[in-house]
């Protein structure tokens, strides 16, 4: 059994179990309506007092873990954490947390994970922690990369909440891990004077679709023939994050500022962070073509990719027949470096490569 009186430091947070001295901050929370507090937490406030009393206690009782109050150095309760399926004789167990919505984005839970962690494996004879998230909840999955965990696994559609079916990632650490949790790009939003390039989101899922079904999509790309929603969906879904949170890459759904509307995608993919290069792809809207979005797109990641990311060199395949996608990149900036003959399903490409030098 996990001692009653933990107590866990760090640069900013204190861990520790829930007590009556919390009473008034827990009815508040629940009067709210915030969803942050451990499973069990009450939806009344007149079951506040039982549940410190008694119930949030109930998980370290049965020696399967605990729950413990994430607080600040003003004495707020920002967060939660927990330890739960606790496996002693495996040497196992799961981590698990939530913060505030008025304390997000602070670095709160990254902080706390990275404790807990550290008193586990320093205390006990536990061996792996497990961490698991939602694959569409790109906080959750930032805090866990940034805790050092190693993304081991998708889980479909095995997580069911009020909207339908999630994916869950599955996160380890072991006692003696040295590996690094993979890089990933930034889902930062990018600015143009006409476009503004953000993460996609499910009201680009009829444009999308209609995008990549066009003929001209179709001929040029490699997009599943006959796409529809439901293949919009899914990569808005779940695909883009699933490549992200690989460090594959990262996508962005081309907007434009005056209409408001999708305009066309552009997304980075095949990434090397070793060498740090990376390969860029673009897709245009059929309503779009013709305006030079692709060019604005792909040049405003190049700027971001290398002033901001450090990259060395980024490269733009293009069909020989291409031609369109070809002035894409020779406008970008793009040098033609060579043709991949059948390079892509058959089809021979036309290399391009930019370089931090070629944008000076």
């Amino acid at each position: 059994m996990i001692d009653a009186n933990l107590r866990i430091t760090s640069d900013r947070l204190t861990l520790r179990p829930f007590h009556q001295d919390d009473a008034a901050r827990i009815r508040t929370i629940v009067e709210s309506g915030i969803r942050f507090l451990p499973p069990g937490a009450p939806a009344q406030v007149s079951a506040v007092g039982p549940w410190l009393a008694t119930g949030v206690h109930e998980l370290r009782r049965s020696g399967q873990g605990v729950h413990l109050a994430m607080v600040d150095d003003e004495d707020r309760i920002v967060g939660a954490l927990s330890l739960f399926r606790t496996q002693w004789g495996a040497g196992t167990t799961e981590i698990g947390y939530g913060v505030h919505p008025l304390h997000r984005g602070r670095g709160y839970a990254a902080e706390a994970v990275r404790e807990l962690v550290a008193w586990v494996f320093r205390t006990t004879e536990l061996r792996r922690v497990e961490l698991r998230a939602n694959l569409d909840n790109t906080a959750s999955l930032r805090v866990a990369a940034k805790a050092g965990f190693t993304r081991e696994g998708l889980l479909r559609a095995a997580e069911m909440e009020d909207d339908g079916p999630h994916d869950l990632v599955v996160f380890g650490r072991l006692r003696h891990d040295t590996a690094l949790a993979p890089e990933v790009f930034p889902q930062d939003e990018l600015v143009t004077p006409r476009l503004r390039l953000r993460a996609f989101t499910l009201g680009d899922v009829p444009d999308l679709a209609v995008t990549a079904a066009d003929p001209l999509t179709q001929s040029w790309t490699t997009v599943p023939r006959d796409y529809t929603e439901e293949h919009a969906r899914d990569y808005v879904l779940t695909f883009t994050e699933r490549q992200r949170a690989d460090g594959a890459g990262v996508a962005w759904a081309a907007e434009d500022r005056v209409t408001g509307r999708y305009a066309g995608s552009v997304d980075l993919k095949a990434t090397d962070w070793l060498h740090r290069t990376t390969e860029v792809g673009y897709m245009t809207a059929p309503w779009a073509r013709g305006s030079g979005f692709a060019g604005e797109a792909v040049l405003a990641v190049a700027r971001w990719l290398f002033t901001r990311q450090g990259f060395q060199r980024l490269q733009l395949r293009a069909a020989a027949g291409n031609l369109a996608s070809q002035r894409v990149a020779e406008k970008a900036g793009f040098v033609r470096e060579g043709v991949a003959r059948n390079g892509g399903h058959g089809t021979d490409l036309v290399v391009y490569g930019l370089i931090p030098a070629d944008l000076v």
